[in-house]
């Protein structure tokens, strides 16, 4: 077992330099900013739940987070981590006008195939709140959320 143990640990440079160390945490750091800007685009399903979530101001965020780590990180990365970020902020930015673009996918309750009416009524009914407090028609355009486009 321990002998399972080791070879599952493999995978990260325990033996290696620090800077071997430091290159794979920040690929790692990268690509889970990047799952999680997917998630909330709705492009990937939640891990846990297998739902699709639609998040766009959350999904900004963390394209915002990794803009930024760009910025601040410049001239001091090596050439694959500085591709391996401007090929994931590339992809992110795609993927989010498309998101923003196309309309937000149907919300179905697909892991329980018993409460398809259960998972209809709560999607439902949160349409109705947030179409009763605009009083207004143009008011919703007054309240954008995503000033920048990618």
């Amino acid at each position: 077992m321990n002998d399972s143990h080791a070879s599952d640990n493999d995978n990260m440079p325990v033996s290696g330099s620090p800077e071997e160390m430091r290159s794979a945490l920040f690929a790692h750091m990268v690509m889970q900013q990047s799952s999680m800007a997917m998630m909330l685009m709705g492009k990937t399903p939640h891990p846990e739940t297998g739902q699709v979530v639609r998040d766009l101001e959350a999904a900004k965020f963390f394209i915002d987070l990794l803009e930024m780590l760009e910025f601040k990180t410049k001239g001091n990365l090596n050439q694959e981590e500085a591709a391996l970020l401007k090929q994931g902020l590339m992809s992110l930015r795609m993927a989010f006008v498309e998101s923003v673009d196309s309309p937000p996918p149907p919300a179905k309750s697909r892991p329980e195939p018993g409460a398809p009416s259960a998972g209809a009524a709560p999607s439902a009914e949160p349409k109705n709140p947030a179409a009763a407090p605009s009083v207004f028609p143009g008011e919703e355009e007054t309240h954008k959320k995503f000033t920048k486009k990618y």
